[in-house]
């Protein structure tokens, strides 16, 4: 079976000769750091062999727990921000038929994602929509605490409850939290939920191949074993004994860190051309800027959707500042077959394109457009996944993740922190004058006062 391919050549081109691989020993020791546990952050390097340590037994127990959720829902909420929800939700999407919610499939419950925001209109409208379908909860926090989800899982519990009592409800709510400690790791122990554990040496954004991503992945009915499977793969073909000439995700780290550091590239716009992958860019993105950007450095990650935003994004990316590179995800063959056909009166001109695949046009927009934007001065990496199925979701997925942590410390940043994410909520809790923010609370309104 075909791993997924990575191409650079497109890239390379816009740099001096050799200037990739003049970064292979910064990357080897990049990548030793991360084997060694002597990179900063080796606290949270729990992911790096993950795949590997995955077994059938504990596999079955996720199934088994998805079942239940199955058999006794209509609807499933995952509950959860960040990197507790954006991964299960890239593969949902990348798997799940684009009309699903229209179709109604019965096999399957419908899975909708909230605690990823505060919109009271979101959550009210949501709440609505659940005052009659048999639903259940997946609550993902390590903490239990944190704003967005802890609020939208005190509405789904309270609601749960009302609709299908304490009982039916403790059997459709399932926890995915600390082993230990915090607020959702108790509640689960007091009304008796089945958990999953977030392991602590595993950073959210990284925590796809965990309970996290796969129990919400396995209640919409797709194949965790497959996924599991893939990034398996990865994990030997992106080992740090394979060669930098074969290991793709040491050549994606350096290609980045050199044309960051070397051609002045300060923006990455990861491009699908299969609308499936939208989510799989946004949990990317979740993972390299929270990764990489900090100590003021760091690539911006930006996506597209192609060809979709061709029509608004392409002006700029065609012909403004070049400070940016792209990196494409391109299917080889898609999972169904629709020909263009054949009109009489050909109003729109397309009679060229009867017979043909839509695939095929969408493969020649691929390349025209990789064209033009190298003609303007657009570096343009390529990632090739031979299917859009769980096996190469599972390989793609590790591969971003290994190629993170390697770039990460190329760069000289600790890529498994997050020390940037805590401002805002220090102020917001001191503008709703939570306990223990006295202080701030009346430091941050003297200023409001003053800048009014």
């Amino acid at each position: 079976m075909k791993n997924i391919s990575l191409d650079i050549r497109k890239a390379a081109q816009f740099l001096e000769p050799g200037a990739v691989k003049a970064f292979e020993p910064q990357v080897k020791a990049a990548q030793k750091a991360l084997e060694d546990g002597t990179c900063p952050g080796n606290g949270f390097l729990g992911w790096l062999h993950l795949p590997s340590s995955i077994t059938p037994d504990f596999i079955a127990q996720l199934q088994a727990c998805a079942k239940t959720l199955r058999d006794n829902c209509e609807v499933v909420v995952v509950a959860g921000i960040g990197g507790s929800y954006l991964g299960a939700r890239a593969i949902i999407e990348a798997l799940s038929n684009s009309f699903a919610w229209l179709v109604g499939d019965k096999r399957n419950p419908t899975i909708l994602f909230a605690g990823n925001n505060i919109g009271e209109d979101y959550l009210a409208e949501l709440t609505d929509y659940l005052k009659d379908k048999r639903f259940g909860v997946i609550n993902i926090s390590k903490s239990g605490t944190t704003t967005e989800t802890a609020l939208t899982f005190r509405l789904l519990k309270r609601q749960c409850e009302q609709q299908r009592g304490k009982e039916e409800a403790r059997k459709v709510i399932v926890a995915v939290t600390d082993a230990r400690k915090g607020a959702a790791r108790t509640c689960a122990d007091k009304e008796g939920y089945a958990s999953f554990v977030i392991p602590d040496n595993v950073g959210g954004r990284f925590s796809v191949l965990t309970p996290v991503g796969l129990l919400p992945i396995a209640c919409a009915g797709f194949d965790i074993a497959g996924l599991v499977a893939g990034a398996q793969e990865m994990e030997k073909a992106c080992g740090a004994s394979v060669p930098f000439d074969e290991n793709i995700a040491a050549q994606y780290a350096a290609v980045r860190n050199a044309l960051y550091q070397k051609a002045g590239k300060k923006i990455e716009i990861m491009v699908n051309y299969q609308p499936k992958l939208h989510f799989m860019s946004e949990w990317w993105k979740q993972l390299y800027g929270e990764s990489e950007g900090k100590d003021k450095k760091g690539i911006f990650p930006a996506s597209c959707d192609f060809t979709t935003d061709l029509h608004s994004m392409g002006q700029w990316i065609q012909d403004g500042e070049r400070t940016i590179f792209e990196t494409v995800i391109s299917i080889e063959q898609p999972n169904k077959t629709l020909h263009f056909p054949y009109d009489e009166e050909n109003l729109d001109g397309l009679n060229f394109l009867a017979g043909k695949r839509v695939d095929e046009v969408n493969k020649m927009a691929e390349l025209g457009t990789q064209l033009a934007h190298v003609d303007g001065g657009v570096p343009n990496i390529r990632i090739s996944m031979p299917l859009l199925n769980e096996h190469y979701l599972g390989q793609l997925i590790y591969f971003f993740e290994i190629a993170c942590g390697i770039s990460g410390n190329v760069l000289g940043v600790n890529p498994f922190n997050q020390p940037g994410v805590e401002a805002y909520k220090k102020n917001m809790f001191a503008l709703l004058d939570k306990p223990g923010y006295e202080a701030d609370s009346k430091a941050i309104k003297e200023r409001l006062a003053k800048e009014q």
